[in-house]
């Protein structure tokens, strides 16, 4: 193996050669319980190899000072069940730098309830964090808060959605608006000509949530620059329990005739079950996310296809880059966009969130 120079992606190195966790490593290079002899035996061999110095860390190890780490993400609800994914990728890398002296304390928010948003971001203001991960999902509620962070010189990272032009460490999610665009480019495919498609937001704050509306403009803005013939129809539901959405489908479904609905969230599942209630044949149903729900209707043939963001790899990547940055001074790539997966019902066993 060819040796490398000891320095700030030393451990990442090692941690990624012997296909472990970045902590375990680190258990071995100050002699601690926690790892097999097998495990500890694979990782000195790669030490050696690499002539890997642990300077660094025992400096870090050394300080009495300890790192605290804020999220800021929405509340898993009985609506959906997306957020699950990120918080699992929070609690992954949380568990991997805790040896370090490293504290990550979660925060939550409804996402249908801007002032939630804004009564969390307050708690994380007053409290004495070195690093903050946030959904950015409330545009004025959220550039508040950034701004309050770059003051303090807080480091943020930005997960699932974007706000540019702020002084943020970096984003990690999806592009929003060539997630729509790809959208569209499916419904093009599925319909090239003289056919109407339905787009559905389904949300209580569609107005303040700007990943909505920027995946919707990707997926107009298809159409728009391909002269397509398609007729695009939107509705907005405000109020998302499900009595609700099932009236609103149905006032809209009568007035016309579509051939495809795009969902523009993961709430997908809801429109799905709404067809196989009222047994809605011949529309093509396409919308978010890799959940249990949508998985449900995907193998009933009701869902054709879903676009998924590798959620769970977001929250995880968003906490390491914290730790990096501020433990390791690594640089960190300031867009870091996640693939646009497209699953169907033939692939979707193969998938990892």
């Amino acid at each position: 193996m060819e040796k490398k120079n000891s320095g700030t992606v030393g451990v990442k190195e090692i941690a990624r050669l012997a296909n472990v966790s970045i902590g375990t490593v680190d258990r071995v290079l100050n002699n601690r319980v926690g790892v097999s002899e097998k495990t500890k035996a694979k990782i000195l061999k790669i030490i050696q190899e690499l002539d890997y110095q642990p300077n660094i860390f025992a400096r870090r190890l050394a300080s009495k000072k300890k790192l605290r780490f804020a999220t800021l993400i929405p509340q898993v609800s009985d609506e959906t069940t997306y957020w699950e994914a990120p918080l699992h990728g929070i609690k992954q890398a949380a568990n991997e730098i805790k040896d370090f002296g490293i504290e990550v304390v979660t925060f939550f928010f409804d996402q249908n309830n801007k002032e939630s948003f804004s009564d969390s971001a307050s708690k994380i203001a007053v409290g004495e964090f070195d690093g903050i991960l946030m959904a950015p999902m409330f545009e004025e509620e959220s550039i508040a808060f950034i701004e309050l962070c770059n003051h303090k010189k807080i480091p943020l990272v930005f997960i699932n959605s974007d706000i540019p032009g702020y002084n943020n460490l970096c984003y990690i999610g999806p592009n929003l608006y060539q997630s729509g665009y790809l959208s569209a480019h499916i419904v093009h495919y599925l319909s090239p000509v003289d056919k109407k498609t339905l787009i559905v937001n389904i949300s209580k704050e569609i107005d303040l949530h700007h990943h909505l509306l920027r995946k919707e403009e990707g997926f107009r803005n298809y159409f728009e620059q391909h002269g397509s013939t398609n007729k695009l129809t939107k509705i907005d539901i405000r109020q998302t329990d499900y009595p609700h959405i099932k009236q609103k489908l149905s006032d809209q479904l009568k007035q016309d005739d579509y051939n495809i609905v795009f969902v523009t969230n993961s709430r997908v599942a809801t429109v799905a079950k709404y067809f196989e209630e009222h047994k809605v044949e011949g529309i093509k149903l396409i919308g978010y996310d890799f959940l249990e729900d949508n998985i449900h209707y995907l193998r009933n043939k009701t869902i054709d296809f879903l676009i998924c963001q590798k959620p769970q790899e977001q929250g995880y990547r968003g906490v390491m880059s914290l730790y990096y940055h501020l433990v390791l001074n690594t640089h960190i790539e300031k867009e870091q966009f996640m693939p646009i997966d497209i699953i169907t019902r033939e692939n979707y066993q193969y998938y990892s969130n």
